[in-house]
């Protein structure tokens, strides 16, 4: 008999030999009829993975593939890459949620895009919720029929700047100015690294070395740029100097720039720090960030506390924030880098591109005005007027002159 009951259950076992190997499972019924049925079924399966024949699935809702996937996928994929792979859903599974995997074609997936766009989401942002979708589908099978007709929505490659000198001393000045003591050498450190604002975040004060003056990068977007060792600037050590001896009890594994809370106090309402906790790192800028921005602009505008105050009766003109984002410190050091001669190389080292990509991001990153590209064009007859300088001399002729 190939079922039976384990002494005091109610529930059929199957039990049965396959090429040699004991199949002892609970059917989980305790009808004796439908567990030799679930029985014959087990060992069909059996029979045709052996056989290599694979069982079609039946098609799924999106919204269930999509659970399945993203399962699938936890395991491997880093919090913050599960939290945007989400958020891709959150948007698809509204639209799409409800079609059967084998349902949805191009047409469809074209009318998410254009809604997309409609609210206002940039085409960076629909090409990786289609991103999503393409793994999902993948995973079924169903891919292959959609590609030949689905388009990527075209996308920027210009997005970015260097900020000047000038909008470098006003922003930095704002953020002398902000509530929050660690946005100034946040910002400065952004600057004179080119690191991204992730790994600025949860750099640890263990990888700081003063004395060769250097650091360790800890966990970086990329593979390339995690745990590189750069050097630091006279003017890095000196901020970070400077930000040390605010935490003189501060130890390797503590955070150099802590989640803290802040406040003001005093006659004066002079800003204060409260709720440092070293073991966490600082959870957002952005909020400091945009008002540092705002100051910036206004600073270049040549307006100060004083001006203000001047003209409380009249309303305040309205003025733009400094157009910088975060981002933008790191296109700002590597173009300055770039503008000096340094090589794509050395930059790629410093900033954490791999070498497959350093040449690509170089073009992205590298801003140059007209007037770097005019110094560059000279160059090359500068080459020429060097040597004709060197060879020629009393009685002497250069090959150019013979020529000429």
């Amino acid at each position: 008999m190939s079922v039976f009951r384990y002494k005091g259950s109610k529930v059929w076992t199957m039990d049965f030999l396959f090429h040699g190997q004991r199949i002892r499972e609970s059917t989980g019924t305790r009808s004796k009829t439908l567990a030799l049925k679930i029985e014959d079924k087990r060992r069909r399966a059996l029979e045709e993975g052996a056989a290599g024949i694979r069982k079609r699935r039946q098609p799924l809702l999106l919204s269930v593939a999509a659970d399945e996937w993203l399962d699938i996928k936890r395991a491997t994929l880093a919090a913050r890459s599960v939290k945007i792979e989400q958020a891709n859903l959150a948007h698809l599974l509204p639209e799409l949620g409800r079609k059967l995997i084998c349902d949805i074609d191009a047409a469809d997936v074209a009318r998410y895009q254009q809604k997309r766009l409609d609210e206002e989401a940039s085409p960076k942002t629909v090409n990786l919720e289609i991103g999503t979708l393409r793994a999902i589908l993948k995973r079924s099978g169903q891919w292959a029929r959609l590609q030949p007709e689905v388009t990527m929505l075209p996308t920027r490659d210009d997005v970015g700047r260097a900020i000047t000198t000038e909008e470098e001393t006003a922003l930095l000045q704002a953020c002398s100015q902000s509530r929050s003591r660690s946005l100034a050498p946040f910002v400065t450190l952004a600057i004179v690294t080119g690191a991204r604002y992730g790994t600025i975040r949860t750099l640890e004060w263990g990888n700081v070395d003063f004395e060769n003056r250097c650091l360790k990068w800890g966990k970086d977007k990329t593979a390339a740029g995690t745990g590189r060792i750069v050097p630091l600037s006279q003017r890095a050590v000196a901020a970070l100097s400077f930000w040390a001896t605010h935490f003189p009890e501060r130890k390797p594994e503590h955070y150099v720039f802590p989640s803290e809370r802040y406040g003001a106090g005093g006659d004066e309402f002079s800003p204060k720090a409260y709720h440092v906790d070293p073991s966490k790192p600082i959870g957002s800028i952005k909020e400091a960030w945009e008002a540092a921005r705002l100051r910036a602009a206004r600073i270049l505008k040549g307006e100060t506390e004083e001006t203000d105050a001047n003209t409380e009766t009249e309303p305040k003109e309205a003025i733009a924030p400094l157009a910088c984002r975060f981002h933008d410190l790191r296109h700002t050091a590597v173009s300055r880098m770039l503008n000096n001669g340094v090589p794509i190389a050395k930059v790629a080292k410093i900033v954490g591109w791999s070498k497959s990509t350093m040449v690509l991001m170089a073009a992205r990153y590298g801003h140059f005005s007209l007037n770097d590209l005019r110094s560059a064009v000279e160059s090359i007859s500068a080459v020429r007027a060097k040597i004709e300088e060197t060879n020629d001399g009393p009685g002497t002729r250069t090959a150019a002159n013979r020529v000429q």
